[in-house]
Parts: C-alpha cells; structure tokens; sequence
C-alpha cells in the first residue's frame, strides 16, 4: 500500500482543536493549559493546549478507527509492517506486550544472554522458561555483541519447542550482526523471531545506514522513536509483520501495559518523526553523515582513548587506554557542558542524531582540554568481563514459576558465590543484566561487580550498598542443581 507520507493527521487534529478555543469540562486538569503556576508556564506552554484526552475527532489509543488510527497505517506503510503500534512507555512497553503475545507460562523461549532488562521483565510476567544464548566476545571493541548462528542452532535442536527467540539489533553501541540469516533459519523451526531494535529506528532510512530487522524479516520489532529520531521521551513503536503472532493477544497485552490515559503530545511526536524520517530530503541526509564524520574525526584526535568502529555511523564509542576509566572521561566532558549518552568502566557512547552541528569548535577545545586532564589522573585496575558467559546455551538455576516458594535474603557480596540471584544485578546503563534474576551467582560475578562499585558504576540493585539479594534453600546454596 502506498500512502501520503506528507500527512500528520493526529497532530493536525490536536492542533485544529486547540485553534477552535474550546472550553474544558474534562480532563487533564491543566485545562488546556490555563490552569498552570507561573513558574513553569513559559516551558510548558507551548505544548499543553495538545494535552488532550480521548474526546470526540481525536480517537482512543485502545480502540483505533479515526486519527491515531490513520497515523499508525501511515507508520506502517512507512516502516513497511503489517501492523505498527504506538508506544507511550517506551520500548520497554513494546518489549513486555510482544513476549507476552507469544508464551504462556511455562513455555520455552530463547533468548540472547545480553538483553536489556526490559526482555527478561517480560519473561518473568509470562511465567516463560528463558533458554540463554550466550553472546560472542569481541575482542576488537572488548565487549560482548551477538550470538553466533552456531550458537543459536545449537538452542534450536536443543530446544525446537520453543516459542519464540528474541534478539538484540543493532547493539546499544550500533553494532548489528548477520540478522537476515539468523532470522531464515529460525524460521525453519516455524519459531517467530521478536527484535529489541531500541537502538535501529533510524535503520529505516533505506541505504543509508544498515537495514532495519523489520526488513529484514522479524516477525515483531521494537524500536525507541525517541533514541535518534525527533519524538518525545516514551515515544516507541511495535511493529507487527507475521502470522506466527495473534494480533489479538499484542492487542490485549497492549491495553494491559500501557496507560488508560495515553499522552497525546508523545502520540504527535510519534507521528511526526515518521513524517520526519519519510520526509528527509536527500541533500540534508549527506549533511548529516557529513557532520557525524566532522565529530569523529574531532573525537579520534583524543590521545587518551580510541574511537572503536561501528556499523551506525551516528553511534561514536570511545574506548578509554588502559588504567583510565570511561566514567572519568564522561565527567570531564560533561564539566565542558558536553553530555554523552552513556558511560561503562572503560567506554563512553556518544550519539549525533539525525541533525548536523555547524559549531565544532567547543568540542574540539574540549577534547584538547580533557586530553590534558587525564594525563594526571591515577589509572584505574583494568577490569576483565570477558569470562562471564562461558557457555553458548544454558537455562536459568532456578525457573520463575519456582521462585515463589524460596524465602529471600540479603547476604554480603563476598558471601554469594553459589547462591542464586533473587533480584537481578544491573550496571546502568546500558541496562543489560550483570547476573539475572535465578541465576547463579559466581566468583567471576562478585569480583566485576565489586570492581564496579569502586569505580564508581551505578548498579540497579535494591540492597547493593548493604548486600546481594539471594534464595534461602540449602541445597541451591550448596550449588547443587535444581
């Protein structure tokens, strides 16, 4: 089907009935804006009177058939889904709603080891018994990417039952991986294959970056609209194309998962960055990757790190030398008024964006002033986390459906070895679970995590400062297998 991409419906109509001055009985209670403290109206103003709720001409998110409706097909035709859902939560939301459309509790789905959290929230939800794919250490950017193809058809004849496989694509860093083939042969087993493509929403700009998974033939991807295109924080899509997957279950989950309120100035934005992103002229695009090459190469003048490839040409990794952490480096930049997306113990991400900058000369004299500073600062102990996936497939220690009938405790981190994890360890960011939630918990573990703490890593983890959350069963502490 081919559309007019020129369309905005849904913000079209969200402006045409702020114009008409109409006069509030309902919800929110800003009342288009006019009830509002003065302190904060001249940020907010602009954008309150699209602060709707679900009245007449502007549709319901929960039950499509006019304007949200009409910019969803739009979406669709754009991305080239069957089916493409607007997110107000986030991928996080898109993440839970399609695992959950695919297992009950109990079944088997595989999933890459590496996965951000949100994935292994949504397994727990559905009961599922996750099947851990162990992702390849790549000893150029040193850190773990993908799973091989030998390691996920090792999972399939392991475990063909299983309802699903999930995947990661591209990388937080812009890393992708042989996904088509990956996805051919999963599909051979009649097994869907569910996308976290958080990071890739951009990747639908055919021939210019790498092709989207939705193109590439996933059966359902998640994409963060907000991570590189103009849309607000939360904005996300889900992005259906298979039979292998009810649309009456994404539906259902759907309207369990995300607000009975939806925000309407995240549903515009939604709905203008597929405008955006359809609209892109040509010339402005060749500015853009103009731009990102300017920064890099200001970044690779950098004496105390090096900038590590990526198949995302807006995604720049910096990899800090030896001793010197990528905390350290993300402070000194942040001292410049220059923030990154994120920072781990040796690497810091910085993203361009799908936009140029014309002034470059803050971050070049950034970079010769923060070279300066790190040339006196202590090193750090280098930290080795290319160990902790030692085997290609494995299950968890302990199954979800079994957790409930184990006590938990809090014990010293130096006392975990052996015990199971009952709260999952995650640096952040990037998100991705250290130790998962009935996991074993390792020597090699307790010594990163440690390693973390000192360098000063955040780690989402209740009682972290005071201990490790684990099971009480005697016999799970022994190491003994469930």
């Amino acid at each position: 089907m081919s559309s007019n991409q020129e369309k905005t419906p849904l913000y079209d109509a969200l402006k045409q009935f702020a114009g008409g001055n109409p006069m509030s009985f309902h919800v929110p209670g800003h009342k288009h804006g006019t009830i509002f403290p003065e302190k904060g109206r001249e940020f907010f103003e602009s954008v309150l009177p699209l602060d709707m709720t679900e009245l007449t001409g502007l549709d319901d998110l929960h039950a499509t058939r006019d304007v949200i409706y009409e910019a969803q097909e739009l979406a669709a035709d754009f991305f080239g889904a069957d089916a493409t859902h607007f997110l107000i939560g986030g991928s996080t939301a898109g993440n839970l709603a399609m695992i959950l459309s695919v297992c009950s509790a109990g079944d088997k789905v595989i999933v890459q080891r590496n996965s951000h959290k949100s994935i292994f929230n949504g397994l727990e939800l559905g009961g599922a018994r996750p099947v851990l794919i162990a992702p390849e250490f790549d000893e150029s950017l040193d850190r773990y990417t993908a799973p091989d193809i030998e390691t996920i058809t090792q999972a399939l004849q392991q475990h063909p039952d299983a309802k699903a496989v999930v995947l990661t694509y591209p990388d937080y860093f812009g890393k992708t991986f042989a996904l088509r083939e990956i996805i051919e042969l999963i599909h051979e087993y009649n097994i869907p294959v569910l996308v976290d493509e958080a990071h890739g929403v951009h990747f639908s700009l055919s021939g210019v970056f790498p092709d989207s998974a939705v193109r590439l033939g996933a059966d359902a991807v998640v994409q963060s609209a907000h991570k590189t295109t103009p849309a607000m924080t939360m904005g996300a899509l889900l992005h259906i194309q298979s039979e292998r997957i009810a649309s009456h279950r994404t539906q259902h989950y759907l309207q369990m998962i995300q607000s009975s309120s939806p925000s309407y100035p995240i549903m515009a934005s939604l709905d203008l960055a597929r405008y955006y992103l359809a609209n892109l002229p040509a010339y402005d695009m060749a500015l853009i990757l103009d731009s990102a090459r300017q920064v890099r190469a200001i970044l690779d003048s950098g004496q105390c790190w090096d900038l590590l490839s990526s198949d995302d040409p807006l995604k720049m990794t910096l990899q800090a030398k030896p001793g010197i952490s990528g905390n350290t480096i993300a402070g000194l930049f942040e001292q410049e008024g220059i923030y990154p997306e994120l920072s781990t113990h040796h690497q810091l991400l910085l993203i361009h964006g799908l936009g140029s900058f014309t002034e470059t000369n803050k971050l070049k004299n950034a970079v010769k002033r923060i070279t300066a500073q790190l040339k006196n600062i202590p090193n750090r102990d280098i930290i080795d986390t290319s160990n902790l996936f030692k085997q290609r497939v494995t299950v968890l220690d302990l199954d979800y459906s079994a957790i409930e009938a184990y006590q938990v405790t809090q014990i010293p981190l130096r006392q975990a070895e052996n015990y199971i994890a009952a709260e999952a360890i995650i640096p952040y960011p990037p998100g991705i679970p250290l130790v998962l939630k009935g996991e074993r918990i390792t020597l090699s573990h307790i010594k990163v995590i440690e390693q973390f703490i000192q360098q000063g890593v955040t780690i989402q983890h209740r009682h972290i400062d005071h201990g490790i959350s684990v099971f009480c069963t005697s016999g799970l502490q022994r190491g003994k297998s469930v």
